[in-house]
């Protein structure tokens, strides 16, 4: 039987206030980010507004504003605008370069696994996974696939957390049945002559 382990769900998530807000632990910020995101998806999609033009005008309002401020203030003898040193650490720099190195070998090292090495397997997983998204965007334009997105980020782990047993032998049952899957397409592609033929000249 296969044991998928029994770590709790939000320190899965990471254990900090993301994972607070996906699993509804900070109901605040989960309801500023699921309204926030319901408004922008409804301005944007049936609204008619283009993202561009909407944040360039937000930018360009509240420039003016802060212009405006910091010279009334000057003149008035009142506080300056509570703005702070905005400035991106080096660390959090090399965290992200970090983060991005590993996820681009990884593309590299799938690449190189179907254009090098000829990969079979490889290549309709790749293809699989290609034509499932290029499926499921032809119905959907790409700002709602980012608003679903937010919705199931919001409501996948907080209802996996309530019935995390239940889902856990599903998950089992479902790993049985794809391993079994698997293991036969396995069988087929290991009868492919010419598959079989670069598998033994490597």
């Amino acid at each position: 039987m296969v044991d998928f382990g029994r770590t709790s769900v939000h320190d899965a998530l990471g254990g900090g206030a993301v994972a607070d807000i996906l699993l509804w632990r900070n109901a605040y910020g989960g309801g500023v980010v699921l309204i926030a995101s319901t408004v922008l998806w409804f301005l944007f999609e049936k609204g008619g507004y283009n993202i561009l033009a909407f944040v360039a005008n937000n930018l360009l309002l509240l420039i003016v504003i802060l212009f405006f401020w910091a010279k009334s203030a000057s003149l008035l003898n009142r506080p300056l605008p509570p703005i702070p040193e905005l400035e991106i650490s080096e660390e959090s720099v090399l965290i992200a370069a970090e983060e991005m190195q590993v996820w681009i070998n990884h593309a590299f090292t799938i690449a190189h696994a179907i254009a090098v090495d000829g990969n079979l397997k490889t290549l309709i997983a790749v293809v699989s996974c290609l034509w499932l998204v290029s499926y499921i965007g032809s119905f959907f334009n790409f700002l709602t696939l980012i608003y679903i997105g937010v919705l199931l980020s919001l409501s996948v782990p907080f209802v996996y957390e309530k019935f995390q047993t239940q889902v856990d032998q599903k998950l089992i049952l479902v790993h049985k049945i794809s391993h079994s899957i698997f293991r036969k397409v396995d069988m087929i592609l290991q009868m492919i002559p010419f598959l079989h033929h670069k598998q033994k000249t490597q």
